[in-house]
């Protein structure tokens, strides 16, 4: 039961050849199986997800017409709120906390009868490319437990890889969703900005932030895609077009006739061998299949990586201000005799890691006064010109591609003692971020150094999603028919 897709478990739940309840149980008993090696939960709730899986057989057979997940586990990033189990960010100083309210994205999962199983691991606040900065320990990387499984969203991708769960939720502010799933194998998608809605999603950097799907193929994450996305009033920054066409798309997979830009900047230098060969391997096979490739220059892109941590740190400095000891959350040192100013300095003390307050330190400093034109407003500018290279490159091209990330998984704690490398990890993914374009990440085969997955990164214009998902099953199908089958499949087992 659980190697089934997300598709198919919608179907076979529908036909009445299983249940919602027998599905939910085969994947709370794998969660159990192997959730003491990978750490990808930080909270299961399995009394919780059988009553849900209950609800939607009950639904089922009264008659009423369900969406084709309905009844289909999934596991929920623990940054999203929701009302009927803890919402931490992976954080000490939210330790515990229940929400009073759902975020929209729960709310749509909700309604389109998925079975959440629980909240999954993560970077704390979203802040990291490898799941190490949680303060409830690391997750592991199903492909060999002693790599990490990617960042922020580790967590969910790691629940996905280790069969605990056919879909996941995750956010993407700098790669959070693409790198953690190029990583271990998946497909992972980075939905324009605005197209899935931030209500409810407890914010880090708020103009960069979007929740997006996790799925071991490409038709699978784009029903996610389709069944949490659309307009919502209560986020201003929510476009009010419709969906685009993503379902339809990932069930057309070709690219005859389609114009395939690889961006000049993301190679070279710093990239693994192992992952440019799969990745020009993919660009051949994408010419193979009928595309028109050629090579597009983005300048800009080389600045994409130090704009980014001048931007998003501003932002998060200010969101993260509200954990102010006063209103929820932990409380350090309340004894009546110290002023509310001094326990919320303990409380912050105590309550955020040292990842956290990094950037919170260099965000403040960023926006200081004095600094502020020099630093978050020159990045502001810089953010303007990756938009524009990316709009020259979609007046030459239909969509872009490169690797998702410069390196296959990295051993847990290599990089621990040095930001710059593990900011390195985002190199790829974060200009999409800065420009609010969708991107996905697929995988495009392992990687011959270390036998580690790689994933392929396309990228297409605002609100142009379906085409990250016409390109991406193209690629799958016909990777799967050389392969014998899904990538995922190969998997070591745990």
């Amino acid at each position: 039961m659980i190697f089934k897709t997300a598709a198919e478990l919608g179907e076979l739940i529908a036909s009445g050849e299983t249940t919602a309840v027998e599905v939910a149980q085969a994947h709370l008993e794998r969660i159990e199986q192997v959730e003491g090696k990978v750490n990808a939960f930080l909270h299961v709730s399995a009394e919780r997800a059988l009553e849900q899986a209950a609800a939607v057989d009950a639904r089922r057979a009264a008659g009423e017409e369900l969406g084709p997940l309905a009844g289909v586990p999934i596991a929920h990033k623990d940054v999203f709120t929701t009302k009927d189990m803890p919402t931490t960010c992976a954080s000490k100083i939210l330790e515990g906390w229940v929400p009073p309210y759902d975020a929209t994205v729960t709310t749509r999962l909700r309604e389109a009868g998925l079975v959440i199983l629980g909240k999954t691991n993560m970077d704390e606040f979203a802040m990291g490319s490898s799941t190490e900065n949680s303060a409830y320990g690391p997750t592991s990387n199903p492909w060999d437990l002693s790599r990490i499984p990617g960042g922020s969203s580790g967590g969910s991708s790691a629940a996905v890889a280790a069969y605990e769960a056919p879909l996941a939720t995750g956010t993407d502010t700098g790669g959070s969703i693409r790198q953690p799933a190029a990583v271990t194998g998946l497909v992972g998608m980075k939905p324009t900005y605005g197209g899935s809605s931030r209500f409810g999603l407890v914010a880090f950097a708020s103009s960069l932030d979007t929740p997006g799907p996790f799925a071991r193929n490409v038709l699978d994450a784009a029903l996610l895609h389709e069944a949490f996305s659309g307009h919502d009033p209560r986020d201003s920054t929510s476009i009010s077009e419709p969906v685009p066409p993503v379902v339809e798309a990932a069930r057309q997979a070709d690219v005859a006739g389609l114009r395939i830009g690889v961006v000049k900047e993301f190679s070279g230098e710093g990239y693994q061998a192992g992952v440019l060969n799969r990745f020009n391997e993919t660009v051949e096979l994408l010419e193979s299949l009928g595309a028109k490739v050629v090579e597009v220059s983005c300048p800009s892109f080389d600045y994409a990586l130090s704009s980014y941590y001048l931007i998003a740190p501003s932002e998060a400095s200010s969101n993260l201000a509200r954990f102010d000891a006063m209103r929820y959350g932990l409380r350090v040192g309340d004894d009546g005799t110290r002023s509310a100013e001094e326990v919320m300095a303990l409380t912050r003390a105590a309550g955020f890691g040292p990842e956290v307050k990094r950037r919170i330190i260099l965000g403040t400093y960023a926006l200081s006064s004095g600094y502020y034109d020099a630093y978050y407003g020159k990045a502001q500018q810089v953010r303007t010109l990756i938009a524009r290279d990316f709009e020259a490159a979609f007046g030459q091209v239909d969509v872009l591609i490169s690797p998702t990330t410069p390196t296959t998984a990295f051993p847990i704690g290599e990089r621990a003692d040095d930001p710059m490398a593990m900011y390195l990890a985002d190199l790829c993914t974060i200009p999409s971020n800065m420009a609010g374009n969708a991107a996905i990440s697929v995988p495009c085969g392992l990687a011959d150094e270390d036998g580690l997955p790689v994933g392929l990164q396309i990228m297409a214009p605002v609100l142009a999603d379906d085409r990250c998902y016409r390109v991406g099953a193209a690629v799958e199908k016909a990777l799967e028919d050389r392969w014998g089958g899904p990538l995922l499949r190969k998997a070591p087992a745990l």
